[in-house]
């Protein structure tokens, strides 16, 4: 039972931020629309075949990316959450897309070496997404 405990604390906390995101939102109104100012979506795009992306995610508007091993990545602008563990943010979002690893080991998304610059203009594209 103690085991237990010890592994739905994590989930707890989890469930206990998203009702704080959720609280702090009006009823029918659209999540804030989030942009990186820096960052190219067209160059994103083109990043996320680079990487070779699209052989885990489905992400619209990029050739072959069909995967089915990750979540797909459309409307990524309206989620809470950048992979269940950040507040979806430009900063977390590209934080994520270079060093997944780091930010939480038992990932199955690997370090792909993303520069800085791809990673800014790839979460640019996903918050360029249409959301419908």
């Amino acid at each position: 039972m103690e085991r237990l405990k010890r592994r739905a604390a994590p989930l707890a906390a989890l469930c206990a931020a998203g009702l704080v995101a959720l609280a702090s939102c009006e009823v029918g109104q659209a999540p804030p629309r989030r942009q990186v100012s820096d960052g190219d979506p067209a160059l994103g795009r083109a990043a996320f075949g680079k990487y070779g992306c699209g052989g885990c995610h489905v992400i619209p508007g990029v050739d072959r990316a069909a995967g089915r091993v990750a979540p797909p990545l459309g409307a990524f602008s309206q989620r809470a959450f950048v992979a269940g563990v950040l507040s979806n943010t430009p900063d977390n979002l590209i934080a994520w897309i270079r060093h997944p690893q780091q930010i939480s080991p038992r990932t199955a998304m690997p370090d792909l070496g993303v520069t800085p610059e791809d990673a800014r203009d790839m979460a640019a594209y996903l918050y360029s997404l249409d959301p419908g």
